[in-house]
């Protein structure tokens, strides 16, 4: 059990073995434009939400109004946590550090399946956006995203703050459109709301239950995600002790309302129920306007999911980078993992999450959105249980961002979190649990047998004091 819920003396270490720092270069503007980018609010109402269309039809706005309201306590987790433990390793040098090595590596992989899954199947989704210029394979536009991304994410973190705020812009206004048009032409009042329906395979308007919308939560937390990307960026941050809570605060509240507010209008605005479960939003958009302005909105989307592929490859290789830095692997893979380029980016690590994420746009992963959003669940709720531990011994006294309502926050976040859990699909739980498995198993035979050399969790230097 010590690996599991206590942290080892010295897990924290600084190795002064080890590669050079990443350098601090971004404020809380920079910090925020490239965390709002990975949640990228316009990919994810055009790619996720209409999936959630599909199966909670207008109850779609009130799951992830829910979904959002618990994010804010996952938030204060992150922020807390963040700032007491600000590393590149994002929730495993957190959950490391607080709840045990074990505890941290189960996050590492589930945190790494979630980055590592997410960008290839959003990428695909761009010929899509495209089509109304030019008509493309999906899976060979998506390789050609990935790499695009990889080789913005060997630059200079500071130029890529910039390069992803221009895309922002261009995708808040997409999402701006959508909400115009969808209010100017409701057809329902705000009542419909809370109806509770969906259309059926006949037509017909079926109930939506509310073990349905338990179920869709998962993939509701999953919406606004990325908003734990200024964790990972911690190291890069100038004063991470301020800045990371007010980058991981200001971009939950700025993303639920981008995606909240046009999701709100949709609902409002579409023709009739099976228009609204068919959640083709490029079509309504069209139909509520002129193919000019459908074709702008179709235009942005595709910018934004260019724009989120960026920050993922950025955050992903941040996390392998620690995960080198930190000796999760044999020698020979770490010492090639944590090599910093000109730049200062982890050019090796960016390499390695971005070409193999090109490779997976060839392969089929639309049944790994049910697998993400249990990983996702999963990973905040050891986040939720690290954040419980995180007032005890040297850490009472360290100088953090603090939460309110503590430990309150945390224990209704396991409760609630370990209720969505039981509420999912078997195939999804499945899954996750053999990469669980399997991910305990290398734990057990390589990195426990060599604990006084291997996952040892690393602090920069100016973190410690």
């Amino acid at each position: 059990m010590t690996d599991t819920l206590t942290p080892v003396e010295g897990a924290a270490v600084e190795a002064s073995d080890g590669p050079r720092k990443l350098k601090r270069s971004i404020g809380v503007v920079g910090g925020t434009l490239l965390t709002l980018s990975c949640v990228t609010p316009a990919s994810t109402l055009f790619v996720v939400v209409p999936d959630l269309f599909g199966s909670l039809g207008t109850a779609t706005a009130l799951t992830i109004a829910i979904g959002s309201l618990l994010c804010v306590a996952v938030a204060f987790c992150y922020s807390e946590l963040g700032t007491l433990i600000p590393s590149a390793g994002g929730e495993y040098a957190m959950v490391s550090t607080l709840a045990g090595r074990l505890a941290g590596w189960l996050v590492f992989v589930l945190s790494l399946l979630v980055v590592m899954v997410v960008p290839p199947v959003i990428a695909m989704g761009t010929a899509d956006y495209l089509a109304p210029i030019v008509h493309l394979d999906p899976a060979m536009t998506g390789a050609g995203v990935m790499l695009l991304a990889t080789l913005a994410g060997l630059l200079d973190l500071r130029a890529n703050a910039w390069i992803t705020g221009v895309f922002l812009v261009l995708e808040v206004i997409a999402a701006a459109v959508v909400a115009v048009l969808g209010f100017a032409h409701a057809e329902r009042g705000p009542a419909s709301l809370v109806s509770m329906e969906v259309a059926g395979a006949d037509g017909r308007a079926d109930a939506v239950t509310g073990l349905l919308v338990v179920s869709g939560l998962a993939i509701a937390l999953f919406v606004t995600q990325g908003f734990s990307t200024a964790v990972y960026l911690s190291e890069e941050l100038e004063n991470p002790r301020r800045n990371v809570a007010r980058t991981v605060l200001a971009t939950l509240g700025i993303s639920a309302v981008i995606i909240l507010v046009p999701v709100v209008a949709v609902t409002l605005g579409a023709s009739d129920l099976q228009e609204l479960t068919g959640g083709d939003l490029s079509a309504m958009v069209t139909a509520w306007s002129n193919t000019a302005v459908g074709t702008f909105v179709s235009l942005c989307v595709a910018l934004a999911i260019i724009n989120a592929g960026i920050v993922m490859v950025i955050q992903n290789s941040r996390v392998l980078f620690a995960s080198a830095r930190d000796k999760a692997w044999p020698r020979p893979v770490n010492d090639v993992l944590a090599k910093l380029g000109r730049f200062g980016s982890p050019w090796v690590a960016t390499l390695a999450v971005g070409v193999p994420g090109a490779a997976l746009c060839f392969v089929n992963l639309d049944t790994l959105y049910g697998v993400t959003g249990v990983s996702v669940t999963g990973m905040y709720l050891l986040v939720a249980v690290a954040a419980l531990l995180a007032r005890r011994g040297a850490h009472r006294h360290t100088r953090a961002w603090r939460m309110p309502l503590w430990p309150a926050m945390p224990v209704l976040l396991i409760v609630v979190l370990g209720y969505i859990l039981t509420q999912q699909e078997t195939a999804h739980l499945l899954w996750t649990g053999g990469i669980t498995a399997a991910a305990t198993l290398y734990w057990a035979l390589y990195l426990r047998p060599r604990r006084d050399t291997r996952w040892l969790v690393t602090l920069p230097e100016d973190a410690r004091t």
